[in-house]
């Protein structure tokens, strides 16, 4: 079974670029973390939707183990100023019941 996180962030539109370029630069980083399957950064379609930010892992307790590194701690460091931001979002925990993909297209 693995385990989902969903970070719902609301962007300024004056913000959105610098808030994309800081995931492009530092996704490196995250992929270092035992038990991390995959990231995924989804850009909303319109300007009252939030950005979605997925992070998969193996197991609840990979995605704890990371939140408490120094990894963590430095990927959070410098965050944008809070004037980038709308209220709302914020996190959402999920373990997998059904998933799908086609393996052929790829």
């Amino acid at each position: 079974m693995s385990y989902v996180v969903a970070n719902r962030v609301f962007v300024k539109q004056q913000y959105t670029r610098e808030f994309e370029q800081r995931f492009k630069n530092r996704a490196g980083q995250i992929n270092q973390q035992p038990g991390f399957v995959l990231m995924e950064v989804l850009r909303p379609q319109s300007e009252k939707t939030p950005y979605v930010v997925l992070t998969h892992w193996d197991s609840e307790q990979a995605f704890h183990n990371w939140v408490g590194s120094d990894d963590f701690k430095l990927a959070h460091q410098n965050p944008m100023s809070k004037d980038a931001f709308l209220e709302g979002g914020g996190i959402e925990q999920y373990e997998v019941v059904v998933s799908s993909s086609d393996d052929s297209k790829g």
